[in-house]
């Protein structure tokens, strides 16, 4: 039986919603260029990096640019992002996830974040929450995305816990695809339809607590 030592974090979607200040970012973006970018649309760039949201919302307008236009929008855009989110406070943190925290430190389990965001730190500030985390592992840190586990395995790297012992928590499928790669448990935060591959799928992290959780040790 392998006993779970650390739970690794995404940080979009499972403990904050951001995906929505990302979603009027991109969709100015589209505006300026001409063309609507819908919630639909938006699905696409869910897990994906930066320069590759941009060439899905390119290919959407069919608009070609160089490389130095797409730097420059890349750029603008999150801008545009970083305006919104030095917005935020605590009261946007999604429900039960400060709870579940405090759960897991109590029960001496270790806690890092493994997200693609190059904005993390500026987040868990705004929200308050960076005293939890004793790993932040970001997309200033990572060269490879998700599914690719890098940021997860370096998340459990830095706890010095194997990643057998560790459980991902994640909202898009590209992350747990990365959890799964990576050798750990992953619980899938969302639809179960698109996060299937996951251990276990909740509605979010409200639904958590340290029962579920040592349902993945076996």
């Amino acid at each position: 039986m392998t006993k779970i030592k650390a739970c690794i974090f995404d940080l979009d979607g499972v403990i904050v919603d951001t995906a929505k200040f990302h979603y009027i970012a991109w969709k100015e973006l589209a505006n300026e260029m001409g063309f609507d970018f819908t919630t639909e649309d938006n699905e696409r760039l869910k897990g994906v990096s930066r320069m590759t949201s941009l060439d899905i919302l390119l290919s959407i307008g069919k608009i070609e640019k160089s490389e130095e236009e797409k730097l420059a929008m890349a750029t603008k855009k999150n801008e545009n992002y970083v305006t919104y989110i030095l917005k935020m406070g605590p009261e946007e943190i999604l429900p039960g996830t400060k709870e579940f925290l405090d759960t897991l430190k109590k029960e001496g389990i270790k806690i890092a974040l493994g997200s693609a965001s190059k904005n993390a730190m500026t987040i868990l500030e705004r929200l308050e929450l960076t005293h939890y985390f004793e790993a932040i592992i970001d997309g200033t840190k990572v060269s490879k995305a998700k599914p690719d586990p890098e940021v997860f395995l370096k998340g459990a790297q830095a706890l010095g816990v194997q990643p057998e012992n560790c459980v991902v928590f994640e909202d898009a499928e590209a992350g747990v695809e990365a959890a799964l790669a990576g050798g750990m448990k992953c619980v899938g935060i969302g639809n179960a339809a698109i996060l299937g591959k996951a251990h276990l799928v909740v509605d979010g992290l409200h639904q958590m607590n340290m029962q579920k959780l040592y349902t993945l040790n076996n």
